[in-house]
């Protein structure tokens, strides 16, 4: 059995839509940290996006644990034009397309962005080269709140709308485990 260990980042304190905006996750949280660690499994391997703030937040929590190259295709959900604007300035420029996204997410796409399918897809196949190359590990992934949900979808055989309305805390763990029946949740948004 493969488990996968899903932590998201450190907060950001941004008040937009940080897709692949890269910024500083905020580590000052030490003891949540040092719980988050100490939860995770010592002989996982540790692997995060290539974003800034899930990379300093896998540095943080990865103690002896070997690491990995950083994935590009465990970025969050590209927003495109919408990258770092609140929703009802979006909302307000259009809101049709604006709802759509996120009532109906599927093929939706905000301007010059990712729909959700496109990213479950990258996400999807990044994890699946890690399931292939480590099969029978534990695998701690440092990614973001759509990465973690995408992955949720997944193991749940559940729609889009039915994973996003799971929580996912900024330092939070969401295990999943995956064997010759396929996926199975074993707990989302814990936070130790």
């Amino acid at each position: 059995m493969t488990r996968l260990f899903l932590v998201r980042h450190g907060p950001t304190h941004a008040k937009g839509m940080v897709g692949w905006t890269d910024l500083p996750a905020d580590l000052s949280e030490r003891a949540a940290i040092a719980r988050l660690s100490a939860h995770l499994p010592g002989n996982a391997r540790v692997v995060s996006s290539d974003l800034t703030r899930a990379i300093a937040t896998a540095d943080a929590i990865q103690g002896p644990r070997p690491r990995l190259p950083h994935l590009p295709d465990l970025r969050e959900i590209h927003f495109g034009q919408w990258e770092m604007r609140r929703f009802p300035d979006i909302e307000a420029e259009d809101p049709v397309l604006a709802h759509a996204f996120w009532e109906t997410p599927g093929d939706v796409r905000p301007p010059g962005g990712e729909s959700w399918n496109d990213t479950r897809a990258r996400v999807d196949a990044a994890i699946d080269r890690l399931v292939t190359e480590y099969r029978g590990a534990n695998l701690v992934v440092v990614a973001h709140f759509g990465v973690i949900l995408t992955q949720v979808q997944r193991a749940l055989r559940t729609t889009a709308n039915d994973a996003l309305a799971h929580r996912i805390d900024n330092l939070s763990v969401t295990e999943l485990a995956m064997d010759a029946n396929g996926w199975a949740v074993l707990r989302i948004n814990h936070r130790p």
